[in-house]
């Protein structure tokens, strides 16, 4: 398994998250210690497969 690290701004509190590239599944994970964001995508579609964002709100994003 190949997995490619690197520090980002987490979407959700604008602290510093990981992300994670990894191969052989074409996952993308990002998240956050500071907030506990969490969001993993696939690398070739853009889908969402999993997603946390605790203080982020449906109603709030209008």
């Amino acid at each position: 398994m190949i997995c490619n690290s690197q520090q980002v701004h987490c979407p959700n509190c604008g602290a510093l998250a990981e992300r994670h590239q990894i191969d052989p599944d074409q996952l993308v994970r990002t998240q956050c210690p500071a907030c506990d964001y969490l969001m993993i995508t696939c690398a070739r579609t853009g889908r969402v497969i999993e997603a946390y964002a605790p203080g982020l709100f449906a109603s709030a994003a209008r």
